[in-house]
């Protein structure tokens, strides 16, 4: 699919506008893989996916313990393709020093001699944040990484990073935070705000909710494993209104609820990173590109969304 591409932050990185977030190939714990699902189905998702003009893929070192990183360096034959992956600031990464062993270990995993984007996965203490970045910035300038990114940042921290690589003229591509029809507050909590006003691209991670908006789950049908204690029956009736409104906007476009979710999130300016278990579930990913949202469709999404977030119980 010829799709218009898309520039990651300041940076010479440019992309299709949604990707494939890697989370769930190899993590047996959340996404139980090996069970329904397994390497080769691995496989056959990100061949659909390239097959279908996915370009982006983004997976990190704690994704399946390294399982993630591997299959894309198996399976992945897209010479063009970009690749994203993070560094976690585990409780024994004391320094910043640890940056350079842990993205060596990403790169071999990866079979890749530099990888496109380095993100930091979360601004866990105690090291701080500008000490992680003045390590990003080395491991730049040593020609092991194209990009800089960071994830689940908040505003300041977005605006802190953005300083420190300005330093040395580094610009910040993108922060990957939570967000889709059911997590909204990077629009309240200034995220958003500083991510435009900064030029940095937000990277959408569980634009689909970790297959809520798909519409395939209900009070009486939860989904499995672990989500079904973060997904509770109470929250899956309050969101039907929302799963009703996205298959009436996708039966009159010929398209999925799953796929109204994706577009959703394009049309607010963001990357989504949906999960692909399977071909079918790439394959429906893909259907996400190529459209676009009227306004009218987007205000109504928003508004039934926004209804379900203040029924929500406080």
């Amino acid at each position: 699919m010829d799709e218009m591409k898309i520039t990651l932050g300041k940076t010479d990185l440019q992309i299709a506008p949604m990707g494939i977030g890697a989370w769930s190939w190899g993590d047996s714990l959340i996404w139980q893989f090996g069970k329904g699902y397994g390497e080769d189905d691995v496989r056959r998702a990100i061949e659909t996916s390239v097959a279908g003009g996915i370009d982006f893929f983004d997976t990190a070192e704690v994704y399946g313990f390294g399982r993630s990183e591997k299959f894309l360096a198996r399976f992945l034959r897209a010479p063009r393709a970009v690749i994203a992956t993070k560094c976690f600031p585990f409780p024994w990464r004391l320094s910043a020093t640890r940056l350079l062993p842990a993205l060596r270990g990403s790169l071999k995993r990866l079979g890749l001699a530099r990888v496109d984007l380095y993100q930091m996965h979360w601004a866990f203490p105690p090291v701080a944040l500008e000490s992680w970045m003045r390590a990003m910035e080395d491991a730049r300038d040593a020609g092991l990484i194209r990009a800089v990114g960071v994830s689940n940042y908040s505003a300041e921290q977005t605006r802190r990073a953005h300083r420190e690589l300005a330093r040395r003229n580094i610009p910040l591509a993108s922060n990957q935070v939570k967000y889709s029809l059911l997590s909204r507050g990077i629009e309240y909590n200034g995220v958003m705000d500083a991510c435009r006003e900064l030029g940095v691209t937000i990277i959408a991670y569980s634009p689909i909710e970790m297959g809520l908006l798909s519409g395939k789950y209900t009070p009486e049908n939860p989904p499995p494993g672990l989500r079904a204690q973060r997904y509770s029956r109470a929250l899956l009736a309050r969101i039907q209104p929302l799963i009703a409104t996205l298959r009436e906007i996708g039966n009159a476009r010929g398209k999925t609820p799953a796929q109204v979710a994706l577009n959703w999130t394009m049309c607010k300016n963001t990357v989504p990173i949906p999960g692909a278990k399977n071909a079918r579930q790439a394959q429906e990913n893909v259907g996400a590109l190529g459209w676009r949202l009227t306004a009218d469709e987007i205000a109504a999404l928003d508004e039934i969304s926004e209804r379900v977030h203040q029924n929500a119980p406080h």
